[in-house]
């Protein structure tokens, strides 16, 4: 499949504001009222991923993600919309988020994702998903399709 450049319907890009004083800084990654009902995150989590590592490709049938990129580091997000319903449909997109340029993204099911961090040292991601990982009490099965090791994978990263 070959996929254009551009932006993906569904997908919510927003940059994020450090407001900082002499303490250090804060920033809102999401609120209520700024996000549909069905993007109301059902956990949050923080991760680490050292300088040079990826992590995805990926991407969910029914949970939608919302990170927050807000540094230390940058971070190369890829996106491509395989929702063969979607007007943006083949489309692939491709951006900075991190220290520099802190920005929440939200992931719609259906959308492979994937980030890699490009920056100089190990940079911090939060995730506010809107299902709970392996569902109520860790019971049931993980809703996510990887394609890392798919050595036929279509999902490529620079």
């Amino acid at each position: 499949m070959e996929f254009k450049i551009g932006e993906i319907q569904g997908v919510i890009v927003k940059p994020l504001a450090k407001h900082s004083d002499s303490r250090g800084w804060l920033c809102e990654l999401f609120r209520h009222d700024e996000l549909e009902g069905q993007y109301h995150p059902a956990m949050g989590y923080v991760s680490v991923t050292e300088t040079g590592v990826a992590r995805g490709p990926h991407e969910h049938v029914e949970q939608s993600d919302l990170f927050g990129f807000l540094g230390p580091s940058t971070f190369k997000i890829y996106l491509w919309d395989t929702r063969k319903g979607s007007p943006t449909f083949g489309t692939r997109s491709v951006f900075l988020a991190g220290e520099d340029e802190p920005k929440s993204v939200l992931v719609p099911p259906g959308v492979v994702h994937a980030y890699k961090n490009v920056g100089p040292v190990p940079g911090m991601v939060a995730n506010f998903p809107n299902r709970l990982y392996a569902g109520e009490g860790k019971k049931s099965p993980v809703d996510e399709i990887r394609h890392e090791n798919d050595s036929h994978s279509v999902y490529h990263l620079d």
